[in-house]
Formats: structure tokens, sequence, C-alpha cells
């Protein structure tokens, strides 16, 4: 289980360039509470006294039309409603639009033991942001031995037994202008199960590579700031083997894919051996899987143009060899 605060969102959102505009501005004695999904919910229902299926474990965000109707509420004198809500153990509660609650709703919050948040986003991109960032964090994980590079805006993630290979292949891509997101370790993130994203499984050693007869290189040091990044979306898997020459290599294009956590990525055998240029073969690739995300399928247009060939060849036989009959 994740474990993760309130105080650990603040403190995530001021090392993403504060991109949800968070603020504490009560019950700071409540930042210690945890969350335990990525789930947000609006308390429009439990407001008006319906508690049915309340879920008191998300994080409750006020928009507008909640603040309006919390200002309805306490101009009636009826704030039964939000102390029931907060007798729930909420771990916070945000309002959105640069709202700020009165004094009295400010009391019975922090007598509940719970934070209030303050972002000046609206409601709708500040329920965008904050639903992305916690999927990141709540995400199903995998870290498996590999390495991943961006090749040509792709993410290739390459693995192998040890010593095939891999990592002075990944130094040979980025030798020619190609990025590394991690080397012997890679943690995989499932998205709201759409897609993979790969980073290191310790972000202060996943831009160091070892080559064996070398030792430990800083990457960033030797080729910028420039070959490296931090993260990137799993979208080819390249599994490096030694050349086996009892065994049938994929020669005209199949649609291979392995599932990693439930998402299958497509995959690509390469057989390893001297004088095979692995680099170039993984940029080809990776120019192959652009192509096809643009629905540009090469083995697919080759069949049809052999069928096509094929075709024609019948027909001049046929036309060539069939006898006129007056």
């Amino acid at each position: 289980m994740v474990d993760f605060s309130i105080l650990d969102l603040l403190d995530l959102d001021l090392k993403e360039h504060n991109h949800l505009q968070l603020t504490c501005i009560a019950g700071r004695s409540g930042l210690s509470r945890k969350l335990t999904n990525s789930k947000i919910s609006r308390p429009g229902l439990p407001l008006s006294g319906f508690f049915d299926e309340f879920s008191h474990e998300s994080i409750q965000v006020f928009g507008r039309g909640e603040q309006q109707y919390l200002k309805k509420l306490e101009a009636e004198d009826n704030l039964s409603s939000l102390e029931r809500l907060f007798s729930y153990p909420v771990p916070t509660c945000i309002f959105c639009d640069g709202g700020r609650p009165s004094l009295r709703i400010i009391e019975i919050v922090e007598r509940s033991g719970c934070s209030v948040l303050q972002t000046a986003l609206g409601s709708a991109d500040f329920s965008r942001g904050l639903i992305q960032m916690l999927d990141e964090i709540f995400a199903q994980t995998l870290t498996i031995h590999g390495v991943l590079v961006e090749v040509y805006g792709i993410g290739v993630l390459i693995t192998g037994e040890s010593g095939v290979g891999k990592s002075e292949t990944a130094l040979e891509l980025i030798e020619r202008g190609h990025r590394l997101i991690s080397d012997d370790t890679v943690k995989l993130r499932n998205i709201s199960d759409t897609y993979l994203i790969g980073s290191g499984e310790n972000p202060m050693l996943a831009h160091h590579m070892e080559i064996r007869g070398i030792g430990i290189l800083n990457l960033a040091n030797l080729f910028g700031v420039g070959s490296i990044r931090d993260k990137k979306q799993v979208q080819l898997l390249v599994h490096l083997e030694e050349w086996d020459s009892n065994k049938n290599y994929d020669r005209v294009g199949e649609d291979l894919s392995e599932n990693l956590l439930g998402i299958d990525v497509p995959k690509l055998e390469i057989p390893v051996k001297p004088g095979r240029n692995v680099p170039i073969i993984i940029e080809t690739a990776a120019r192959n899987e652009r192509l096809k995300k643009l629905g540009y399928y090469s083995a697919k247009e080759f069949d049809q143009s052999v069928l096509k060939w094929l075709e024609s060849e019948s027909a001049r036989n046929l036309y060539y060899n069939n006898e006129e009959t007056f």
C-alpha cells in the first residue's frame, strides 16, 4: 500500500512547479492524514443530507456550486449536514476558484482534525490535474531488469539476459542523439489501464550506466542534460537475445506483443551476433512504430503488393495462354 499523506501532496505539487497551485489555509494538523486511493469527490449530495454511498475516503473538492450552497446553508443557520460530513475521516477538503470558507466553516473543519486547502484553479482544470497526479501515485507498479530509452519520440524498453549488450546498445543510441530514462532497473506504472509510464526505480541513480570494462558513467555529465529525461511512456519492447541458428526469427513483420501490468505492448525479438548493428535496428524499429501509429503498416502494404502482383501475373498468363476462338 502506498504511504502518501496530504503533506506529501503539497510537497509533490511544489516539485511539479506548483501546477495545482495548492496552499493550506487552515487545519495544518490534518496534513498528516493519509490518502488511500486516487479518487476525488464533489460533496454536493452529502451537503444536502444524502450520505448513502458517501466516498469519505476521497479528497473532497468544493467548486463554485458547493461553495454557494455552503453560503446558503450558513445564512439559514443549517450546517448540520456539513458537521456530519466532517464527522467522517475525510483526508482533506479543497476549495477551488480561490474560494475561502467562512470562519465558522473553518472552525467545523478544524474541529474534525481535517485540513483546508485552496487553489486558484477552476474545479474542472484542478480535478483533471489532481486525478492525473493521483493516478501516477496509486498506479499498479512493476520493476523489471532492462534499459528504457527514448528513440525518435518512442519509449523503447530494452530487455534481455545479463551481458547481452543492453547498456552498450543504449549508450550507442544516446551517442546518436537519443535519450536515456533509466538503466538496469525500470519501474513501470499502469496509468488508468490505458498506457505504461516507465521511470527509474531510484531517481538519483537512473541516469547512471554501468559499462563493463569502464565502470559507472554519469550520462548527464558526459552528454549533457538533453540526453536524459525522468519518465516516458513505454511504446515498444525490444528483447535482445543471443543468436540461435535453430530458431525461426520474424522476417515479415508479425504483430507480436507482451502483456505488462494488463497492457499489451508491441514486442520485437532481436537476435544479437557479431556484425549486427543493433542500435540502428532499434532506430529503424522506432521509426516503423511511429508509422504504425500514423496508420501505415509496412508488412500489410507489402502483403497487398504481393497479392496485386500475383493477381496481375495470373491475368497476364490467362490472356497470353488462352487461344482465341471464333
